[in-house]
């Protein structure tokens, strides 16, 4: 129980990366507050099934405190109300993860700017920059209130990564890099107050629509690989989770401030493993087999 009696708010925990962080700071005894617009008696506009008070179930069975709030993050007034709920019931917050996103139903692969539907490409901008900006302006007053908190701010492909490789599309690229560099500015901000912001992206998800869209579980998912070999180098969302916890419990962990992280580098240093016992490095493996064009052979990458 290494974050005992610490206080976390993750901010998009509905699903995928976001459960799975907020499970793992849970099983490290944390009160992690999950927010998102799906619940059970109201969807969002997401139309998936998964809701936060699942989450927060799943953060109790994992031995935290598991907190539900359905919270709007592109509306400043709900956002605020959920920080003045947490001032007002546990005094501070520890960890912040900005893991806001729900836009893969907006995603037009392949699609130049002229091309991709400009409605939807906009509203993803909106879902994955303008909700983690004003995420952080309400909760980061509580967070450096004392020092040693953390910001966490989760996106898709490191920096090193995105920097050379065009990601599906310029709303989908310019939306994942600006969470980098959204992180890397926080640092210079925070690290005034002892605090320390990171951005930590996973490998290749395992998350409940991508198993969904391969036709598998949990349970028998590298039957997908039979359709996709390189997704044998894939993990759960429990990974990238316990990469979060790990950074999260670390005392020097302002080592890493304003650092572009992932969870498959984070395993090397801090020694956790997949819940299969396994270490995949997704950001290795993607650019020295799967863009080389190499056969898929997980053999030193996981």
């Amino acid at each position: 129980m290494r974050l005992a009696g610490k206080v976390a708010l993750v901010a998009g925990g509905t699903r995928g990366a976001g459960r799975g962080i907020a499970v793992e700071l849970g099983a490290a005894g944390a009160t992690v507050y999950v927010t998102g617009r799906t619940t059970r008696d109201r969807p969002s506009e997401s139309a998936r099934p998964e809701t936060i008070e699942e989450t927060a179930e799943l953060i109790q069975a994992a031995g935290g405190i598991g907190i539900a709030v359905r919270v709007d993050h592109l509306v400043p007034d709900e956002v605020a109300a959920l920080v003045a709920r947490i001032r007002a019931e546990q005094g501070r917050l520890d960890i912040l993860v900005n893991d806001i996103w729900g836009a893969d139903r907006l995603i037009e692969w392949d699609r130049t700017v002229w091309e991709h539907d400009l409605a939807k490409g906009l509203h993803m901008l909106h879902l994955a920059i303008d909700t983690h900006l004003i995420t952080a302006h309400h909760a980061l007053p509580l967070l450096i209130a004392r020092p040693g908190g953390l910001l966490v701010e989760v996106t898709d492909g490191t920096a090193e990564y995105n920097q050379n490789h065009y990601r599906i599309s310029p709303f989908y690229d310019l939306a994942k890099v600006a969470v980098t560099r959204m992180a890397w500015a926080h640092a210079r901000d925070l690290a005034p107050h002892g605090a320390t912001s990171v951005c930590v992206t996973p490998g290749w998800l395992r998350s409940e629509a991508m198993l969904e869209a391969y036709r598998v579980t949990e349970a028998n998912w590298r039957d997908a690989t039979r359709i996709q070999p390189h997704f044998a180098i894939s993990e759960t969302p429990r990974f990238v989770g316990r990469a979060v916890a790990a950074l999260a419990a670390d005392p020097d962990r302002a080592r890493w401030n304003g650092h572009s992280l992932s969870s498959g580098g984070l395993a090397q240093v801090y020694g956790f493993t997949d819940l299969d016992g396994s270490r995949p490095d997704a950001w290795r493996y993607v650019p020295e087999v799967q863009d080389a064009g190499r056969p898929a052979d997980t053999t030193g990458y996981r």
